[in-house]
């Protein structure tokens, strides 16, 4: 009877004790689950979905385990929650410091960063003189470079300043070379010749009288403006010459240098003087033109006497022509009259506008007289050498038979002017023969010479 209560009382005692556990179980899970808790929320960060379920679930399986194991399961916890609340408790300590070694570097390291900022802001001006000194060494740098590079271009301005001052020493060495050699030659011409009154101006330029100082020989003077020297040709010796010159020259050289021998005047001499030309030509005394010749005869010519001109004015048309000179303005201003004769004499004068040719040169720009252009080059705009010397020779003699009368291309087109019915057939023949409109029913030089007119 003893041990049966007996046994109660143990069993009691033994339910009340598993009670006790139970109940401390419980409150050791509340807490360690409190304290996995906090540890978990401090440590967030760190750890991972996956590694806090799995200790989640190992916590929650040890609660689960069989009755037998709980008593010393009871006691474990006991003896963990007496050394807790005694400040022992190692394995939390242990886990709270792998769980909390990245918070513990984050502070250091935030720590580490609020102390440098300190540092840095406690010595402002730091910063600002490692700027300031970048600055400097950049203003260095780029003063050095700027004052190389001002020193370069000092270098290479004085050298341009250098190079352009030879270059004027020479240009103007050049220059007074020049200028010595013109001056020479204007007083070579000075020397030789004397310059009188002006005899006549034209497009090309003037002309005065004169003499030659050795024996007084009556000359022309012409003087032509560099800027009107618009033809030039080159000499065997490689000289650049005018057209005009060189034309003479070629002339010259026929006769022989011999003076008034010839239909064309002479060429005596010329110098260049760098702003102007000067012709010296043979000057016939008494002569004059052919328009005031005809003006001195009442403003016409006899027929006879006009045919006297005109022989000799074809014969030296078909010289220049032999020679393949043209001369472009054959008119009666460019025709001097020798007067110290029976026999009126032809001379031909001013070939600034003259050329050489070819035997099928065609032409497109007009040089000459406006008012004696011939047709072809209306409807054409073109002409030959041979067809328009024909045509020119053709308008000088319907000048010296037409009184006061002087001729215009368009008007003879438009039959404003028409030949004289009171000239000879022979006469109006030839004059027709002159001016036909078409230049392939022209006569030519060579034509006219066997027209019985000028027989």
């Amino acid at each position: 009877m003893d041990k049966e209560p007996a046994k109660r009382i143990k069993t009691h005692r033994c339910l009340a004790r598993r009670r006790d556990q139970e109940r401390s179980g419980s409150t050791t899970q509340q807490s360690t689950a409190s304290a996995m808790d906090g540890r978990m929320r401090s440590t967030k960060r760190e750890a991972s979905p996956v590694k806090n379920t799995q200790s989640k679930k190992t916590k929650v399986s040890r609660m689960t385990e069989p009755c037998s194991n709980s008593e010393e399961d009871s006691s474990v916890r006991g003896k963990k929650r007496k050394d807790r609340d005694n400040g022992d408790a190692p394995s939390k300590k242990t886990k709270k410091q792998k769980g909390g070694l990245l918070n513990q570097y984050n502070r250091e390291s935030t720590s580490s960063s609020v102390e440098t900022d300190r540092e840095s802001s406690s010595n402002p001006l730091e910063g600002c003189s490692t700027a300031l000194e970048h600055v400097n060494k950049r203003s260095s740098k780029r003063k050095a470079a700027a004052d190389a590079d001002g020193q370069t271009r000092k270098t290479k301005r004085s050298l341009d300043l250098k190079e352009s001052k030879n270059n004027t020493q020479e240009e103007t060495k050049k220059e007074t070379k020049e200028e010595s050699l013109f001056r020479a030659r204007r007083a070579q011409f000075e020397a030789k010749y004397t310059e009188q009154n002006q005899l006549g101006e034209g497009g090309c330029g003037s002309v005065f009288a004169g003499y030659r100082n050795a024996d007084n020989l009556p000359v022309a003077i012409k003087h032509i403006p560099n800027d009107k020297v618009l033809c030039k040709e080159v000499d065997h010796n490689g000289r650049q010459l005018s057209v005009e010159v060189a034309v003479m020259l070629k002339l010259a050289a026929k006769n022989n240098g011999s003076v008034g021998t010839s239909a064309p005047v002479s060429l005596l001499d010329w110098y260049d003087l760098g702003k102007e030309l000067i012709l010296v030509q043979e000057r016939p005394v008494p002569c004059e033109d052919l328009l005031q010749y005809i003006e001195d005869n009442g403003g016409s010519l006899q027929e006879d006497e006009a045919k006297i001109i005109l022989k000799q004015l074809v014969y030296a048309a078909t010289e220049l022509q032999e020679m393949k000179i043209f001369h472009r303005d054959i008119k009666v201003e460019n025709i001097l009259i020798e007067t110290d004769s029976e026999v009126p004499r032809v001379r031909l004068i001013d070939f600034g506008l003259s050329c050489f040719f070819k035997k099928r040169s065609l032409y497109r720009v007009f040089y000459g007289t406006p008012a004696h252009i011939p047709p072809e080059f209306y409807s054409r705009k073109t002409y030959w050498a041979g067809p328009t010397t024909v045509w020119q020779v053709g308008v000088v003699l319907f000048e010296m038979l037409h009184r006061n009368t002087q001729f215009e291309t368009p008007r003879f087109l438009r039959d404003e002017l028409k030949i004289s019915n009171t000239l000879s057939e022979d006469c109006q023949d030839f004059l027709q023969m002159c001016l036909t409109k078409v230049p392939e029913e022209r006569a030519t030089l060579e034509q006219l010479l066997l027209h019985p007119w000028l027989r």
